[in-house]
């Protein structure tokens, strides 16, 4: 009984969407200064110290959505949704695992307060997601944007390493073209909207119209950073040659979305080996190119 709730606890940190932290490490990849010594101990603190708080607001988010995923076939169980976790232990984790973010964050940057501001910033802005705001059409996907702006945002003062305008301009499309794919996909596989009330209020044609802007956006961001004269002073001019992957990666995404899911993209990143397999050729040509000499 005793292993079972230590399992549900930790199902409940959701690990594998750490993915999504990789951001606070883009600056430093993206600069060529993944080997930086001196740099990179802060840059894997940040890292650890958002991972931490990234589960404390998954764990008030559970807390909050237990009665609607009781009503939804997967998502009832979860460790709170099932009663496999009580409501109060789940909170203490929550706020143990602030503490615990802090202290790392203490450790990764103690003296820059943007790298205070930024992961607090995140805080107030799930909570207020938590109590509210995941009900209001559009701000709802404004606010899963915004938590991935904030991590390249910390990632940036974390590490000292300033980030070019267009990346920050790719990343908030890409979060958009996300969010609403997560959405879309969500109402697939809800189409009544029973465990998602923000569900009613979208159709199929705004989402996609949408989906369609964000993407866009998001590749030709993309695509003029990786052309910028400041990029190629730095990093060369063959980052240009992973544009046409990254568009893959979208279209996979795109079609990955039209199936069955619960649409967050990181469940679509595991549960699709092609999507998956696309994402790591991106990572290893982007590395290859950065740092060996790769094209």
């Amino acid at each position: 009984m005793i292993r079972k709730g230590i399992s549900a606890a930790g199902r409940m940190l959701r690990v594998r969407h750490y993915v999504k932290n990789i951001l606070v490490l883009l600056p430093l990849v993206f600069n060529g200064s993944l080997f930086d010594t001196e740099t990179l101990p802060s840059a894997l603190w940040g890292f650890g110290a958002f991972c931490l708080l990234s589960s404390a607001v998954y764990i008030v988010n559970d807390i909050r959505d237990a009665e609607n995923d009781r009503r939804h076939p997967v998502k009832r169980g979860r460790a709170i949704a099932s009663g496999a976790v009580p409501v109060g232990t789940a909170a203490a984790l929550a706020g143990n695992l602030v503490v615990l973010a802090a202290a790392a964050q203490f450790l990764a940057r103690r003296d820059d307060p943007l790298s205070w501001l930024w992961p607090g910033l995140y805080l107030l802005l799930n909570l207020a997601y938590s109590f509210g705001l995941k009900d209001i059409p559009v701000a709802d996907v404004a606010a899963l944007a915004a938590g991935f702006l904030l991590r390249l945002l910390y990632g940036s003062a974390v590490t000292g390493i300033a980030i070019s305008n267009w990346l920050c301009l790719t990343v908030i499309a890409l979060s958009f073209y996300l969010g609403l794919g997560k959405r879309r996909s969500e109402l697939v596989a809800n189409p009544g909207g029973a465990t998602r009330g923000v569900l009613r209020r979208y159709t199929y044609g705004f989402l996609d119209k949408n989906m369609a802007l964000c993407m866009t956006l998001a590749l030709v961001f993309y695509s003029l950073w990786s052309v910028d004269t400041a990029t190629v002073e730095r990093l060369g001019g063959n980052m240009v040659w992973t544009v046409p992957l990254a568009l893959i990666i979208c279209l996979r995404y795109n079609l990955v979305t039209e199936g069955q899911g619960d649409g967050d993209p990181v469940e679509a990143l595991f549960r699709d080996k092609a999507l998956l397999c696309l994402a790591i050729l991106f990572g290893l040509l982007t590395v290859g190119i950065i740092y060996g000499g790769l094209l």
